[in-house]
């Protein structure tokens, strides 16, 4: 599917402007829409092209720059993860829901988007802002890939969310115990929320990025197939 590209700006509630990377299908049929959210590394050059690949898989497609409040435009490589846990710190709940709200409003506001049927899907930190997003929006899904964080956080939330979630996990890493993706389950269960949890045995954290020494293409292929399928029958 042929594709295009933009680079858009959103204002959002507390009076920042937002800059979020923007890609769709090149034609005039609706679609549903989908929030992609970064890594802490920036909406850089693997972002995008995640992003991209949803646009070609049928999805209007947006990425927001997460850390445009403290680093507009902020990219960082994956060797010194520094630079990347200044700008996370630097982040709360309340201004995450704000930027996630403004890339959910200006997706239901396109004329090539399908009003109620927009997701979001998230990578590391972006994997607990996916979480965060579906109990604070009227999500029709939402996929988590690894995101830390979600129990120590996030499980009084459990009960809030909109739409099913898809979980991913990856055996090896070390930045997410057993424990914690156990209490997850064990919360969205006790709050009877639809769910999926996969865990790969032989991943690591960031398994799904080629531009990561821990890239596992086997797992990433498989979970690629899994969020098609997930979103199909969630979003159509």
């Amino acid at each position: 599917m042929d594709i295009v590209t933009e680079k858009i700006e959103l204002a959002v509630a507390d009076g920042t402007r937002m800059a979020a990377y923007v890609a769709r299908p090149d034609d005039r049929d609706p679609h549903p829409g989908l929030i992609v959210v970064q890594e802490a590394f920036g909406v850089n050059n693997h972002i995008r092209a995640v992003t991209r690949r949803f646009a070609e898989a049928g999805y209007v497609a947006i990425s927001p720059d997460m850390f445009h409040r403290t680093a507009p435009g902020f990219e960082s490589g994956y060797q010194d993860i520094g630079p990347a846990l200044k700008e996370m710190q630097a982040m709360t709940d309340a201004g995450m829901e704000q930027d996630l709200k403004a890339a959910y409003d200006w997706l239901r506001s396109q004329s090539g988007v399908v009003a109620d049927r927009v997701g979001a899907i998230g990578y590391c930190m972006g994997g607990r802002a996916a979480f965060l997003a579906n109990s604070a929006l009227p999500l029709k899904a939402a996929v988590s890939y690894y995101g830390g964080g979600i129990a120590q956080t996030l499980l009084g939330r459990a009960g809030q969310l909109a739409g099913p979630m898809l979980l991913f996990w990856g055996g090896r890493d070390q930045h997410i115990s057993v424990a914690d993706t156990r209490a997850i389950a064990d919360a969205l269960r006790a709050a009877k929320k639809p769910f999926v949890d996969v865990m790969f045995s032989s991943a690591d954290h960031g398994f799904f990025c080629d531009e990561r020494a821990s890239y596992d293409a086997a797992a990433t292929s498989q979970a690629w197939a899994l969020t098609q399928a997930f979103f199909r029958s969630h979003l159509g």
